[in-house]
């Protein structure tokens, strides 16, 4: 099952100190999994009938509460340490060390009321949390921080924590042990799009490769009535209006969907990225185009020119928000703005970070021809570009790369907006506002980032930071903490 199929679940640790008083504990318990079950989050947590509370105060309930994750180790994304009292920091962290799941921490302690200070209810948990951090950082073991110290585990902020935390668990456990697939060789005039294999295999990222002589016998083999061809001919028109595109394209594109599609399910591939310009024009007939977009929009990512760095930023972005992610160029001036953009891809984006068809007239998505390389190759060897204007809104951006002569992951990423300044040109495009937009651009240019950058209409910057960074030990620019 994918990452992105599954429900997020949650081991949770109830942290409860003997002298303090145990109802907190109690109640505390119950309240941290009625948030969870709010938010739609599978918990695995130790019963009253298993421990005092369902809580972890000794070193017996830590074995407990450790072989509970250790039997749920397939399920387990990430562990909530809740502190609704000051909490046991040393059977805390050896729970975390016993169970040994390498998993996203997120620790979170209960705010006192300042009406209920005596020794019947008083929880300090604000000094609780920093003996947990304290040991769990002794015993080297990374972990993540509500924003707020202490919060209230039933109000916006700590939903607004869980939620990222989530996101956070998803790309960590997402990308150890991703399937990618590379679609062709890189394309010579695309020097920018290296990459190297080995640092992905280290970083817990496999590439699984397909010739495109391959691609095609496979292609050729494939019988027009095939039932796979079949339906994928009727998906492609259900998914984008394709008048005025030639038949024979369509069902080219309907052969080569079908042999995809078996690839990645018989390779266990979640994203893959595909060599277009132009071998796949001079030698097949059509762009890869619309079967990218349609990966994409099925949260299978696909990237362009045999991008695979810039596939993994797209999966990253998916992983985090649940929704598709794009592949772009930051390719224009915004005339003098210079906080202003023009982003741009020929294109393959996917159709639901288009305008809305149901809502919109124009610069809606549409199958058309791929007019930057049909002077070349020919418009009808061009079909199956899906072009129109992406929707208005928050987003964020990332670029994931490898940085050979380091030997380390880099990556770097940042939220703007899309605009809806007036703009008139071809492929799938929209305006964007980065603050800071220059200092950015020179970032990139100055540390070799890569021309193509993921983007997802969604605001997941930070937990995405936090994955990258905290869990998987990879170089990160968020562009929004910069200061200068």
């Amino acid at each position: 099952m994918s990452k992105l199929d599954k429900q997020p679940t949650l081991g949770v640790i109830v942290g409860n100190r003997g002298f303090f008083p145990d109802h907190l504990a109690q109640s505390g318990r119950e309240t941290i999994l009625r948030v969870l079950a709010r938010e739609g989050i599978k918990a695995i947590c130790l019963t009253p009938e298993e421990t005092r509370f369902g809580s972890v105060e000794d070193n017996a309930a830590a074995h407990k509460c450790a072989d509970l994750f250790k039997a749920h180790r397939d399920e387990i994304d990430g562990i909530l340490v809740t502190l609704p009292n000051f909490g046991e920091e040393r059977p805390i962290a050896n729970t975390l060390r016993w169970a040994d799941l390498n998993v996203p921490v997120l620790v979170q302690a209960f705010p006192d009321d300042i009406g209920k200070m005596s020794i019947a209810d008083r929880r300090d948990s604000f000094c609780g949390k920093m003996s947990a951090c304290n040991n769990l950082t002794q015993y080297g073991i990374d972990f993540s921080l509500t924003r707020l110290h202490t919060v209230d585990p039933e109000g916006d902020a700590f939903a607004e924590d869980l939620r990222d935390f989530v996101s956070t668990c998803m790309v960590t456990q997402g990308l150890k042990g991703a399937r990618i697939g590379a679609i062709g060789a890189r394309p010579t005039a695309f020097n920018t799009v290296r990459y190297s294999e080995k640092l992905l295999e280290r970083a817990g990222i496999s590439v699984d490769t397909l010739d495109l002589f391959e691609l095609f016998g496979m292609v050729e083999r494939m019988g027009s009535g095939d039932r796979q061809v079949k339906e994928k001919l009727d998906a492609i028109k259900r998914y984008v209006p394709t008048r005025g595109i030639a038949e024979e394209a369509l069902l080219k594109m309907a052969k080569m969907g079908a042999v995809v599609d078996n690839w990645m399910q018989e390779n266990e591939l979640v994203a893959s990225a595909i060599q277009c310009w132009t071998a796949m024009q001079e030698y097949f007939g059509v762009v890869p185009c619309t079967i990218m977009s349609m990966m994409s929009n099925q949260l299978m990512p696909s990237a362009c020119e045999t991008d695979i760095a810039g596939v993994v930023g797209m999966y990253a972005l998916t992983l985090a928000s649940g929704s598709a992610s794009a592949i772009v160029d930051w390719n224009n001036n915004y005339g003098s703005d210079p906080d202003k953009g023009v982003i741009f891809h020929c294109s393959n984006l996917p159709t639901d970070i288009f305008v809305d068809s149901t809502i919109a007239t124009e610069n809606i998505p549409v199958m058309d021809y791929q007019e930057i390389i049909a002077g070349t190759v020919g418009k009808e060897n061009t079909y199956g570009t899906v072009v129109g204007r992406v929707k208005t809104g928050p987003f964020t951006y990332c670029r994931v790369s490898t940085d050979d002569l380091n030997g380390r992951m880099v990556a770097y990423l940042g939220e703007g907006e899309l605009t809806n300044d007036p703009l008139q040109t071809f492929g799938g495009y929209g305006v964007v506002r980065v603050p800071r937009l220059q200092q950015l651009l020179r970032f990139i240019c100055e540390n070799g980032f890569e021309h193509h950058v993921a983007v997802n209409l969604s605001q997941k910057a930070a937990p995405i930071q936090e994955a990258f960074e905290k869990y998987l030990d990879w170089d990160v620019y968020n562009h929004d903490q910069y200061a200068g």
